[in-house]
């Protein structure tokens, strides 16, 4: 199965994109925010369509604490708009630190500071889906090893 996954920022949407295995994520691409939510839920679901993805994966950014903030509510907004949009199930994952993970990764592998700006919201998708497709995949198999 074929997944997009979003990472919804104040600015920018990083978009990353996983096999058709549902294996492994990567970077995508990144929206500039236009101001106008529903086109950056349209922009969102042409691609998930453009790329066949059969279901999609929005961060929350939860708090450190664990607690919803207002950039979550943000986000859950954007993921109910776009599940109508697409008409493809869309789920919230956890996406604590992924943007600052993605940043760190880009400096170690020396990425300027121009192109970093420009790829950490997509490194950052990606981040968040492989996250989801890993959690998944253990669940899989710990049910398969588990007596019935």
């Amino acid at each position: 199965m074929k997944l997009l996954g979003v990472d919804y920022g104040r600015s920018r949407v990083g978009l990353a994109i996983s096999d058709a295995t549902g294996t492994v994520a990567m970077p995508l691409a990144v929206l500039e925010r236009s101001g106008d939510r529903q086109a950056d839920v349209a922009a969102v679901a042409e691609i998930a369509r453009r790329e066949r993805a059969e279901k999609i994966v929005v961060g929350l950014p939860r708090q450190l604490s664990g607690g919803e903030g207002p950039q979550a509510q943000e986000a859950s907004d954007f993921a109910r708009l776009l599940e109508a949009a697409s008409e493809l199930p869309v789920v919230l994952w956890d996406e604590r630190l992924t943007s600052a993970i993605a940043e760190r990764a880009l400096v170690a592998a020396d990425v300027s500071r121009a192109r970093r700006r420009t790829r950490v919201d997509k490194v950052a998708a990606a981040l968040i889906l492989q996250s989801y497709l890993d959690a998944h995949h253990a669940r899989k198999v710990r049910q398969k090893l588990s007596p019935q």
